[in-house]
């Protein structure tokens, strides 16, 4: 059986998406197709990137803070989100990099770019509330920077989508946390 469906609406024919493709290659993934401005979306990224710096040793810190004190289930919550917001800036700085941008891993910009703050807590109590509020923060930005982007950069959206919802799986485990206390 053979399918007749008319492509042309749609999609670019052949030659043409050859034809670009061999200009300007040295942007490499970045094609006349991406439709932003692409320094906006690497600082975008490097804020993003610094809030998730932060939070990495934000929850280290409370991971060692929290050991030895009634917090062990709270401990080990705190290493494995440190684990998990490690691999989402790893994320974002490869990202950045496709798109021809330096990451900026400065420590002395972090806290000023990083859209959570770093905040200590005494108590375990105190600190999964900080971690809440942090992951709170991290949900509203990580919504905001996905409608901005649309659907004119599909790549660094997806990426954004999957980091969004390990952040809400993160809100929820501080929650329950907090709900144990």
């Amino acid at each position: 059986m053979t399918n007749n469906t008319d492509t042309s609406a749609f999609l670019t024919d052949v030659k043409t998406l050859r034809d670009r493709a061999r200009k300007h290659i040295e942007q490499g993934a970045i094609t006349a197709g991406y439709a932003l401005d692409k320094d906006v979306v690497i600082k975008l990224l490097n804020d993003a990137l610094a809030t998730e710096i932060v939070c990495v040793l934000r929850y280290k810190r409370h991971y060692y803070m929290a050991s030895g004190f009634k917090g062990s289930a709270a401990s080990s919550e705190f290493l494995i989100h440190a684990n998990e917001e490690q691999i989402h800036a790893d994320q974002i700085a490869l990202r950045i990099t496709q798109l021809g941008g330096e990451p900026d891993f400065n420590p002395d910009g972090l806290t000023s770019r990083s859209h959570a703050e770093y905040k200590e807590g005494k108590t375990v109590e105190d600190m999964v509330k900080e971690n809440l509020i942090a992951e709170r923060i991290a949900i509203d930005s990580y919504r905001e920077m996905i409608q901005f982007l649309g659907d004119k950069d599909s790549t660094t959206r997806t990426m954004l989508e999957g980091i969004l919802a390990m952040e809400e799986e993160h809100a929820n485990d501080m929650l329950a946390l907090l709900e144990k206390s």
